[in-house]
């Protein structure tokens, strides 16, 4: 057999059995392609449906929005000690502004924020309390906001040291 053929034949080989193990892995066999195959209506996909608090600031007009500063060192705290940090930003646009929903890293941060509109021109803040308890060393958190600026979500976070 030609020496070319061989290698053009391994490359095919091995190139179907790659694309046979993704389509494993992603799960696109046992979902989509199984239905298709088999005459059945296709899989449908995975739709997340908002809370009504979210469809309601994604109907509303775009805006901007300027954090003063995302970022906040608490630096050293204690263990037992809950510690707040208050992020102010200003509505910058010219319709109202209003948060949808915010997204933690982790359990132990908690923010709140106001839940009626921020008119243009004004400030808003979130409040983020963080509770320690159970970790140790340097740790950083990220909090997603999501509303109805452009862009729809950003991010803010602190780093703390755990005593």
């Amino acid at each position: 057999m030609n020496p070319n053929l061989k290698a053009v034949l391994l490359t095919v080989l091995t190139l179907s059995v790659f694309t046979l193990v993704i389509i494993e892995l992603t799960g696109i066999s046992n979902n989509s392609l199984n239905a298709l195959w088999h005459n059945r209506q296709a899989a449908k996909p995975f739709v997340a449906t908002a809370d009504p608090r979210t469809q309601k600031v994604n109907a509303m007009l775009k805006t901007t929005m300027s954090f003063y500063e995302t970022k906040h060192d608490f630096g050293k705290i204690h263990a037992d000690s809950v510690v707040k940090y208050v992020y102010k930003f200003k509505n910058t646009g010219t319709n109202p502004l209003m948060i949808a929903k915010t997204d933690v890293s982790c359990g132990c941060t908690v923010p709140s924020y106001s839940q009626d509109p921020i008119a243009p021109g004004t400030d808003g803040e979130i409040t983020v309390s963080f509770n320690p308890k159970g970790k140790s060393g340097t740790q950083h958190k990220n909090i997603m906001v999501h509303s109805n600026a452009v862009p729809e979500a950003v991010s803010i976070g602190f780093d703390a040291e755990i005593k």
